[in-house]
């Protein structure tokens, strides 16, 4: 399949609005729900494409993102965000279902394993429980070399609660990018890079209204001992916004949880060892 043709998905009607979706492989159905907020799909490919040998691949460009119909701004918040995973499974007559979600969409993926618990099993890469953990960006900030790099960084945190256009956001991603890789100039962060210019469809308004409201504010920290499901957290070594110790400690809180550390990678793992990601994803359902 092409990276980025519309064609070759379809849109699903989830009740208020239509989310739409990329379906890839014919085995065991897997919702995969991209980071941001407001970027798509074209995120996680292809280096997560592989899994279709296994699973049935269901990418998401989550509401009002992507290629997503635009809904009412009112439901822009990761309550109606983690609804919308069920109401997509029902649509889809998924009797039985799981869900992966990086960095943001780990914590629609989170949510819904506290708010609904009705996949069998989840995936949560780059992922935290609660706000807390987001005070370690300062201090992870303050230590990004070369100074101008971190500048740059800087001002494109900044950035998300006025970017009004496509082409800011696409420069504010550009300079913030670095930030989310281990090797802040290497080969991973060139080849996501080429995602984010030719193929990713970046929805500024979502993101101007989630970095104006704590990135959806995600506490449920309290309530993880409640999922009854089984959970696998990938963590990253050099993750500097969804930190290894949030990962583990969401592992520990939950009965059937588990914690999986990527060495020599950072918040975007998949990308830059894809393998290893893979083969802990194949692990935990095997185990499972």
């Amino acid at each position: 399949m092409t990276i980025g043709d519309p064609s070759e998905g379809r849109y699903v009607d989830v009740g208020d609005t239509r989310l739409w979706v990329l379906e890839m492989g014919q085995g065991y159905p897997l919702v995969l729900l991209h980071g941001g907020p407001g970027l798509d799909h074209t995120q996680f490919r292809p280096w997560l494409d592989p899994l279709a040998e296994r699973f049935r691949l269901i990418y998401v460009d989550q509401r009002s993102q992507g290629r997503s119909d635009l809904a009412d701004r009112r439901t822009w918040n990761i309550d109606q965000l983690s609804d919308d995973v069920s109401a997509l499974a029902g649509a889809l007559g998924l009797d039985s279902y799981a869900v992966l979600g990086q960095s943001f969409g780990s914590f629609v993926a989170l949510q819904h394993a506290v708010d609904h618990g009705s996949a069998s099993h989840y995936v949560l890469i780059g992922c935290l429980p609660g706000s807390r953990w987001l005070a370690r960006i300062e201090s992870n900030l303050a230590a990004l070399e070369p100074p101008d790099l971190r500048e740059r960084v800087e001002a494109s945190w900044e950035m998300e609660t006025q970017v009004q256009t496509v082409d800011e956001f696409r420069r504010l991603l550009t300079d913030q990018l670095p930030f989310h890789f281990a090797d802040p100039d290497g080969q991973p962060y060139r080849e996501f890079l080429t995602t984010v210019e030719r193929y990713m469809r970046l929805s500024p308004d979502v993101l101007r209204e989630f970095a104006t409201n704590d990135y959806g504010a995600i506490e449920v920290e309290d309530r993880l001992g409640d999922i009854d499901r089984p959970v696998l957290v990938v963590a990253s070594e050099f993750d500097r916004v969804t930190v290894p110790e949030a990962g583990w400690a969401i592992a520990e809180a939950v009965p059937l949880g588990e914690c999986v550390l990527v060495k020599d990678a950072g918040h975007m793992s998949f990308v830059e060892k894809p393998a290893v990601v893979i083969r802990a994803i194949h692990e935990f359902f095997d185990a499972t």
